[in-house]
Formats: C-alpha cells, structure tokens, sequence
C-alpha cells in the first residue's frame, strides 16, 4: 500500500527549501504550490480518509498565509493572486464531482473568502488588474 499524500507538509517542506537558499518566497514556486491544490485535494482525502481534508486544508492555508504576508509588504503578485483563485475553482469543482467530497466544499469556501479578502473593493481586481474569475 502507497502511502498517503500530505499537502500541508509538502508546502512545509517546499517553503522551506525555496526560503533556505534565498531568504525570500520565490512566487513561482508558490504558484506551482497553488496549482497542485485540487490533485492533493483528490490524494489526500482518498488515500486518507481520516485526516486528508485536514492536511489538504492545512497546505492551502499555509499557502493564503504566505500571501497575506507578501500582501502586507506590497510584493503580492498578480499571477500568484490569480493562480490562486484558479486553484480555488478547480478545487470547488473536484469537491463538487464525488458525493464523499462535499464536505470539501466548506474548506474551499473558507479559503476562497481569504483571498477576496485581498482583492479591490471591487472583488474582481488585484491592484486594479483583473484575476481569474471563474464565470
């Protein structure tokens, strides 16, 4: 038997091996962090069905975390903003197509209200340049 898939560590051990060598988050790597989302989503919460939902929501958090932060500093990026809302849909979506999956659907609600948190007054720009939005 495989053993099972952890996203919250794997964004542990990524951000700790990007910030290791440089000192700062390189946002690529925090993209490509986000995009994985929805597949350790899938992995998690199959392969563990105790506590996947919660090592699944434990990465995407720490992701919206690192944000928050470069959000503060003024070094959030328009990409890594609009990767995540894309990460958020896709999510929405895999939680959406398995019945066992429902319960899913209230962690991506709860991130996905994060990041809108971070967005203009308007909810559909990052410093006034438009972001994924999935309709």
């Amino acid at each position: 038997m495989s053993p099972s898939t952890n996203y919250g560590q794997f964004v542990v051990d990524i951000l700790a091996r990007t910030t290791r060598t440089s000192g700062k988050i390189d946002q690529r790597v925090l993209r490509r962090s986000l995009g994985l989302a929805s597949s350790y989503l899938v992995t998690d919460v199959t392969m563990n069905a105790e506590e996947g939902l919660n090592t699944w929501r434990a990465g995407f958090n720490r992701l919206v975390d690192v944000m928050v932060a470069l959000h503060a500093r003024q070094e959030l990026e328009v990409d890594t903003v609009s990767t995540a809302s894309h990460a958020c849909s896709e999510c929405w979506s895999v939680a959406g197509s398995w019945r066992e999956m429902d319960e899913c659907r209230e962690g991506v609600k709860a991130i996905a209200t994060r990041l809108k948190g971070l967005l203009d007054a308007n909810g559909k720009t990052y410093h006034g340049q438009a972001i994924y939005a999935p309709y």
